[in-house]
């Protein structure tokens, strides 16, 4: 019986070992696999989630579009996310290559395919659902489906938090109306229609658009005169955006200050990172901020 008994503890204890050592290689394995990813991410929607999914030690390379924090210094800046090189992402020695379906060109996606990098074009997101979607996926990609998780429920909220905003206008009256105008040097103003990330903005935010049209066309001062939004948001593709966007805009565009947005200054920024890629985290936010600024105007 002692003999048998001395048996038993030497087998519980070994198999103990055994699974503890099997647990570790596990979780050794698992970290070493995380370890060697390394990232490049094109787009400014796609990096905003790479970041939000806490993968930022991961990334070796961004695409000019992108915004990161100053820390991450170490981090290569890579040309715009339709025009990509190669050789340049080649360079940083990449794992995997996260982008929308804009990413381009086609040749570069296929030379680094050859080169064993995976490449992920994940669709742009225009709908909750859909950036829902990309965040469970680059979850999986990136090993961070903890993190994922909690990013949808945060997502969740903010979106709650629109969905009431939206009903507090309601309950104020006819939504607010509102031009979109993209700015560039030296040439003409483009409004942002239907189908725009502008125009997904304005929506979330409980606004109307009223440019009438889909995509983005050149409009005259004096078609934005017949228009008569309440409310002007632009954007400007210029190095800075203007600290005093009311001054800025009628001063380039003097006819605009005869429009209810330009008699009551309701003239507005709208953060250019928020603008690229659909829907994202920065859209959602500059959504939420414009919903503020909707009940404001509506309460005077």
């Amino acid at each position: 019986m002692l003999k048998q008994s001395m048996f038993n503890t030497k087998h519980s204890l070994l198999t103990r070992l055994m699974t503890a050592s099997m647990l570790l290689s596990s979780a050794l394995l698992s970290q070493s696999a995380m370890a060697e990813n390394r990232v490049v991410s094109a787009g400014a929607g796609i990096t905003e989630l790479v970041l939000a999914l806490d993968a930022s030690d991961e990334l070796v390379g961004v695409d000019s579009t992108s915004q990161i924090p100053d820390e991450l210094d170490s981090v290569a800046k890579l040309g715009y996310h339709r025009m990509l090189s190669a050789e340049g992402i080649l360079a940083l020695s990449p794992t995997i290559l996260l982008g929308s379906e804009a990413m381009g060109p086609k040749n570069t996606l296929e030379v680094l395919s050859s080169a064993n990098v995976e490449v992920v074009s994940l669709p742009s997101a225009n709908t909750r659902t859909e950036l829902v979607s990309n965040i469970e996926q680059m979850g999986k990609l990136l090993n961070r489906e903890p993190q994922a998780t909690e990013l949808k429920q945060k997502i969740d909220l903010s979106f709650n938090q629109l969905d009431s905003k939206q009903q507090k206008l309601n309950e104020l009256g006819d939504a607010p109306k509102v031009l979109f105008l993209l700015l560039q040097p030296d040439r003409p103003a483009r409004v942002g229609g239907n189908d725009t990330a502008a125009d997904i903005i304005i929506n979330l935010a409980g606004g109307q658009n009223i440019a009438g049209f889909d995509g983005y066309k050149s409009v005259s001062q004096e078609g934005i005169l017949a228009l008569q939004p309440d409310v002007i948001l632009i954007s400007n593709r210029s190095e800075s955006e203007s600290s005093d966007p009311v001054t800025a805009l009628l001063k380039a565009m003097p006819l605009l200050a005869h429009t209810p947005a330009g008699e009551h200054q309701h003239i507005k920024n709208l953060p250019s990172q928020a603008l690229i890629g659909g829907l994202g985290l920065s859209a959602i936010t500059a959504a939420d901020d414009l919903a503020s600024d909707f009940i404001s105007i509506k309460k005077l």
